[in-house]
């Protein structure tokens, strides 16, 4: 099986903000994960990501919050899109 794209998409909030989402569905886990998914989630203000959950190779799976990086765990995609929506409201308020 080849690496599979299942979404890549923009939001825009308002003019100043916008996130985004890619996330691939990969033969084998990336290195440091221990899922089959690769994925970025980044909320960006102002030209500035100041929120982002990806799993870079070796790294695993963690997230950028302003200048601090932190390892999450991953359990579902769909508890990650929620761990990610709920940062980001917190954020925008």
């Amino acid at each position: 099986m080849a690496a599979k794209l299942l979404e890549k998409s923009r939001k825009v909030i308002d003019e100043t903000t916008f996130f985004e989402v890619v996330l691939w569905h990969l033969p084998e886990p990336v290195p440091g994960s221990a899922h089959p998914f690769e994925y970025r989630l980044a909320l960006v203000v102002n030209g500035e990501c100041v929120l982002r959950y990806d799993n870079e190779r070796g790294k695993g799976d963690h997230r950028h919050l302003g200048d601090q990086e932190e390892n999450i765990t991953f359990t579902t995609l769909g508890a990650l899109f929620e761990a990610f929506q709920t940062d980001m409201e917190r954020i925008l308020k």
